[in-house]
């Protein structure tokens, strides 16, 4: 599927194309892709690989995403693709972002179809989760623009690395938004994601000034990013820079993908965590995975 001109520029000396979906803007030579495995320069276009291509389809009660102040008691449609724009160590859902070429086994689908199921499961949303949604931007914007005209709402579950031009759109069609916020620790963000902290925090605000609803969710490595001062400094950002109100989300995380030496998360630090933001003010904290 070619993706619209408006999301990636061309180069008038080389054949390389910028792509401009993500905060990573690849820059994509000929028969290669971006650093998501999704997209690929043919002939100085950009195609998207896998549109209409899932890794996965299920209803799940809308508070699994998490989301526990949006439409809370219901069921949303959970839709999720391959790859991902980011290189968490930690990945939790390695086996469809990272590792998904070695069996992908993908689910061929229509906007159409996902929104029939939703209909039948008595879904009132659908969320686009489980791996980086913001790659699939093409497919997911058709799919949820046809799911708004049957009163669906639309969720994304995401790490926030959104370019400028791609939250641009995605405003215009996500109603709530579930953000991973890895950590306060650029040093964090650069070594275990592959990526840059004031991209994610900048799109935050963004995303809570437009209006959406907004939750974040932070999870917590053994010694990592556990700190009672990194903690601290998260919630600060969530008080002074969105609002007090804003729902936060404590997660475990146990070894997986190039993290096999980490230990499940002390749950200890986790109750740790939530006094923490209730001291801060923060006025609806959740632990996960716990």
């Amino acid at each position: 599927m070619l993706v619209s001109n408006d999301l990636y520029k061309k180069s008038s000396k080389t054949q390389k194309i910028r792509c401009e979906i993500c905060a990573n803007y690849c820059k994509i030579s000929e028969g290669n892709m971006g650093i998501c495995r999704q997209h690929k320069n043919v002939n100085g276009e950009l195609f998207d690989e896998s549109y209409g291509i899932v890794s996965s389809l299920s209803p799940d009660p809308v508070e699994k995403k998490p989301l526990n102040h949006f439409l809370p008691g219901t069921f949303t449609y959970s839709i999720g693709g391959f790859g991902c724009n980011m290189a968490c160590l930690h990945c939790q859902n390695y086996m469809i972002s990272k590792e998904f070429y070695k069996n992908r086994g993908g689910i061929k689908i229509t906007p159409e179809a996902i929104v029939e199921n939703a209909l039948k499961y008595d879904c009132k949303s659908i969320a686009w989760t489980y791996n980086e949604p913001t790659i699939h931007l093409p497919f997911n914007k058709k799919t949820s623009l046809l799911a708004k005209t049957k009163n669906l709402k639309v969720i994304y579950v995401t790490n926030g690395y959104f370019s400028d031009k791609s939250l641009e759109e995605v405003l215009g069609f996500v109603d709530a938004f579930n953000i991973d916020l890895k950590s306060m620790s650029t040093d964090f963000y650069k070594k275990v994601c592959g990526a840059d902290l004031d991209v994610v925090l900048d799109n935050l605000k963004r995303v809570y000034l437009e209006g959406k609803h907004l939750e974040i969710t932070n999870l917590i490595i053994n010694d990592h990013n556990d700190s009672v001062e990194e903690i601290s400094e998260l919630c600060d950002f969530v008080v002074t820079e969105l609002d007090k109100d804003v729902p936060l989300h404590f997660s475990r995380a146990f070894p997986y993908y190039k993290m096999n030496d980490i230990s499940p998360t002390n749950p200890e630090i986790l109750f740790k965590a939530r006094e923490i933001a209730h001291e801060k003010g923060i006025e609806n904290v959740y632990l996960g995975n716990i």
